[in-house]
């Protein structure tokens, strides 16, 4: 049995038995969600993403977000914004806190429903199997009394916790996971870069087919159906007799323009030394060595060439082209075993062991011809690693970087929040480029529909500035491919 100081609540009476059939009969209820505290220390802006709903937070969890608040993690940070939002909502109130507060004034109307706060005891019966001064078991005595006590609406549990929910079910709850912060669904269904068209493309699109060329390029003008289902700088490929792989350049309404795509699978366009392998390789390449595209991401399986195609580039175009004053490379540094402790040094002596990916792209990018000897190639990559800076997240806050070529490994370990965090740190004259993949997720409580990466992937699509492209190949060994595809 929990028994939170025993009482009854004020302005959450139990309804009489004609109001509960009333309420039944309307055609949508409003439902009264109870938010775990996992859920605000996720998305301190949840409390504004219920809609027409109401939200309601016990006192357990106004107690827990007062644990997490101190520290520079951004669990703590998440926590003292979630403070000052129900701070906000609560001084600014004209109602009654038990009554329920509208959220309509303080969400800016995104939210038509009320934040209601404990302020008395509930009384609730749980199996005597569970704990009672455990947290989790006092929500979900909450959630129980809340349901007995609204018989009219749904009452829901919301926690990112997995077996809390789980608990929750057993004992004839409902409960959900915080879905607001997903992009997808189905990753599946996101955005690749790149589309296949067949002949019949353009005879349903070519009707006031124009052609041109400028500089080495083709151009073709198109208007259709299809050509309004385009996005600016994804990438269009076609097989057969008149193989063709371009990039639209202007797509508005139902008219789009194709640009042909330079071909770095041949040795003479070679970018420090690489060509693209395979179809995905070149398109990369072909948004990487782009000045104009100031924000790439790639998307890739393990071996796809993510890391040595955009440290190519970016030699390429800061000691080559003299585009970018220095490459910048930074990842976040979530361990997939055990943590191997504190590490000694400078920034960049204690990033070291997490860089291992760009050591070993270095040794591939290093192999210049022998005609240099050992001195040379030690004048080269004293000269590469004066250009490249290892760089910790954890001081990017407030920072900004002017003519840089900015790497960010591993990046679908990233919140939203920490990539607009990273990518708004971006001046005049850079370039920001993310690697990652969505299927190897290390960070509590991101999954592939939510992880930063493929939050970006959706929103940047069709921005004139920025390309995205899924490699689908994986270059390493033989071994590791057919590693990837049975284990």
């Amino acid at each position: 049995m929990i028994d939170l100081w025993p009482g009854r609540w004020a302005g959450l009476d139990s309804p009489s038995k004609g109001a509960v059939m009333a309420s039944r009969k309307k055609s949508k209820i409003a439902k009264l969600f109870v938010l775990d505290t996992n859920v605000l220390l996720h998305d301190p802006t949840c409390l504004y993403r219920f809609e027409e709903h109401d939200v309601f937070i016990p006192i357990v969890t106004l107690e827990e977000l007062d644990d997490h608040k101190k520290g520079m993690s951004e669990v703590a940070r998440n926590a003292r914004q979630a403070s000052r939002f129900l701070d906000e909502i609560v001084s600014g109130a004209e109602s009654r806190i038990d009554a329920g507060i509208p959220l309509k004034s303080f969400s800016k109307d995104a939210a038509t429903g009320k934040l209601i706060l404990q302020t008395q005891a509930i009384h609730s019966v749980l199996p005597d199997t569970l704990p009672v001064g455990k947290a989790d078991n006092q929500i979900l005595g909450i959630v129980k009394a809340l349901g007995d006590l609204h018989q009219d609406r749904p009452v829901i549990l919301v926690s990112k916790d997995i077996n809390m929910r789980i608990k929750a079910r057993a004992l004839g709850m409902e409960a959900e996971d915080y879905f607001n912060d997903k992009v997808l669904e189905d990753t599946d269904l996101l955005y690749t870069g790149t589309r296949e068209i067949d002949g019949a493309f353009w005879d349903r699109n070519g009707k006031e087919l124009k052609s041109w060329q400028d500089h080495g390029r083709s151009y073709y003008q198109l208007k259709g159906n299809d050509a309004a289902n385009l996005y600016v700088n994804q990438m269009i490929w076609q097989e057969g007799d008149s193989p063709l792989q371009a990039r639209v350049i202007s797509q508005e309404g139902k008219t789009a323009v194709l640009e042909t795509l330079k071909d770095y699978s041949h040795s003479k366009n070679n970018v420090w030394g690489i060509v693209a392998r395979n179809r995905e390789q070149n398109f990369a390449l072909n948004l990487l060595m782009n000045p104009d595209i100031d924000f790439v991401t790639l998307l890739g399986q393990a071996g796809t060439g993510k890391t040595l195609l955009t440290l190519a580039a970016g030699l390429a175009m800061t000691l080559e082209q003299k585009l970018y004053s220095e490459i910048i490379m930074t990842r976040v540094t979530v361990p997939v075993g055990e943590d191997i402790g504190f590490l000694p040094g400078t920034e960049e002596e204690k990033m070291a062991p997490w860089m291992g990916a760009l050591e070993d792209n270095l040794d591939v990018l290093n192999k210049s011809d022998d005609d240099g000897g050992d001195w040379g190639r030690a004048a080269t990559r004293d000269l590469i690693r004066s250009r490249i800076k290892v760089k910790s997240l954890n001081f990017m806050r407030g920072r900004t970087f002017l003519n840089k070529y900015l790497i960010i490994d591993e990046a679908q370990n990233l919140t939203p929040k920490q990539m607009k965090t990273l990518i708004t740190r971006a001046g005049p004259g850079t370039k920001v480029v993310c690697l990652g993949n969505i299927s190897q997720i290390d960070t509590p409580y991101l999954t592939e529909g939510s992880s930063g990466l493929t939050y970006v992937v959706d929103r940047f699509k069709g921005w004139s500035h920025s390309g995205h492209i899924t490699l689908q190949r994986g270059e390493r060994s033989r071994l590791a491919d057919y590693a990837a595809e049975v284990l």
